[in-house]
């Protein structure tokens, strides 16, 4: 299994120290909701069960920083190098089932340099997990220029993970962020970095977005007419929209739907896709689904399922051939 099984990039871990040290400081969940009971025993039946050969776990939204809290910086840098070190040993355990991305106590960006050094250089992790945005700041804002510099300098994987957006408690709508605003994040983040020219600058870094990009797809079109009225913006995207777009990479989780598929198809290769699951914040009974929902997309023939739901992953993590 292990040579031919699932490689799932998008799996969290929620280790108690985390929660402990969360808890103490009055947080207690993750865009809405409660901390779910996360172990390692569990995660590895579920993932034999499945058919998941690796997971490449992370740290999942609220992350590290907390701008309520008076030492906030202390706590996010603390934290970052706890969970960090975590995942290290999770790896090191089992070297052929988990990969990792480290978590970067941003936006102080002096210690997030620092962090990366560490945890990619000393901890070989797999990659980077950032957030979508940063005390209201998005990743395409000149704010996080220096990270981006160092990611791109090192080929990096990042996994952007959607946070809740900014205000929103000011959005009357009854719903939890995780119903579904957390994908307008993912596409606030996207869109940031192709129209303020990130992703031209920084073309070395390989990005993966979360839950199918978003609305990243859908809104393509939508987009594309910005030229029209801001032509200025045009310039930061020289080899056009659709070439950036069909950079990212874009997981599954619990986007697994014949209309969600037909529009990524759309705008890129299925070369692009990857498989993820967002356990454990999604339940359980989720991964099936999810793996039902792309083997039976009438738009996919048997090569492409391989490829999505291992091919393509193994790409960007060439560490497990070695294993």
């Amino acid at each position: 299994m292990l040579e031919t099984g699932i490689i799932d990039v998008h799996h969290h871990i929620i280790p108690r120290k985390y929660v402990e040290a969360l808890a103490k400081k009055g947080i207690g969940a993750a865009l809405g909701m409660p901390f779910p009971q996360w172990d390692i025993e569990t995660t590895l039946e579920l993932m034999d069960v499945n058919g998941i050969a690796t997971a490449i776990v992370s740290i999942s939204a609220p992350g590290v920083y907390f701008n309520t809290l008076p030492d906030a910086a202390v706590v996010a840098c603390d934290l970052a190098r706890q969970v960090n070190e975590i995942a290290a040993q999770l790896v090191a355990d089992h070297p052929n089932r988990f990969g990792a991305f480290a978590t970067l106590p941003l936006p102080d960006t002096e210690a997030a340099l620092k962090e990366i050094e560490y945890a990619l250089d000393t901890l070989k992790l797999d990659g980077i997990v950032l957030l979508t945005n940063y005390d209201g700041c998005y990743l395409g804002d000149s704010k996080f220029d220096e990270v981006l510099f160092e990611l791109n300098r090192r080929n990096a994987v990042v996994f952007i993970h959607p946070d809740t957006p900014p205000e929103f408690d000011k959005i009357k709508i009854g719903l939890p962020a995780y119903a579904f605003d957390v994908c307008f994040d993912t596409t606030r983040a996207a869109y940031s970095l192709i129209l303020s020219g990130m992703m031209e600058k920084y073309s070395s870094i390989r990005f993966i977005l979360a839950h199918a990009g978003g609305t990243v797809p859908y809104l393509a079109s939508r987009v594309r007419l910005i030229n029209l009225a801001l032509p200025e913006i045009a310039k930061k995207m020289p080899n056009g929209l659709e070439y950036y777009l069909k950079k990212f990479y874009y997981d599954t989780a619990l986007s697994a739907y014949p209309a969600t598929f037909s529009c990524l198809k759309e705008v890129l290769e299925t070369t692009q896709i990857v498989f993820g699951s967002d356990y454990v914040f999604a339940p359980a009974p989720g991964i099936p689904i999810t793996i039902q929902g792309i083997r039976e997309y009438k738009g996919f023939d048997k090569e492409m399922v391989g490829a999505i739901e291992r091919g393509n992953a193994m790409r960007l993590f060439p560490r497990l051939k070695r294993e």
